[in-house]
């Protein structure tokens, strides 16, 4: 049982930390998609991720087309504040690959466009509130995907 948590193009280190942290507590493999918006030996990634980062299953992408390229058959579902769809009507599955964005801006608007049918949120009951925090936002799907799939 796994789930696949891809990052792209992550910008916040701590962040980063949180989610691997989170990647390996729930059995998770995460995937980070370059460029990053900072050092992958970073501190604070580092720091965030405490000393679990050496046990964590991660894997690498110098961008997005090549992730896309490695995981052409993959069962994926994007995250964004533009979906229709609520995360837990996501239909998960064994090694889904759930696709979040950069924390500036989310997902690209051609990532968005191209997967309109599989595009999901998370509900927010605050007009207040534009989005979630990237890592508050994992930890809320990967969680909802293993009560699912358990």
């Amino acid at each position: 049982m796994a789930l696949n948590i891809v990052l792209i193009e992550p910008e916040i280190p701590n962040n980063t930390g949180n989610i691997g942290r989170l990647a390996l507590a729930s059995g998770s493999i995460l995937h980070l998609v370059k460029p990053f918006g900072f050092e992958i030996d970073d501190t604070r990634l580092k720091r965030a991720g405490l000393d679990y980062w050496q046990h964590l299953q991660v894997i690498y992408y110098e961008n997005i087309n090549h992730f896309f390229e490695q995981n052409k058959d993959a069962n994926m579902v994007f995250l964004s504040s533009h979906g229709s769809q609520n995360h837990w009507d996501i239909p998960f599955k064994d090694n889904m690959f759930l696709v979040f964005g950069k924390e500036s801006v989310g997902l690209s608007k051609s990532i968005i466009t191209a997967n309109s049918n599989k595009l999901y949120k998370i509900p927010l009951y605050s007009q207040h509130v534009r989005s979630l925090n990237l890592a508050n936002a994992v930890s809320i799907v990967i969680y909802e995907g293993l009560k699912h799939i358990n």
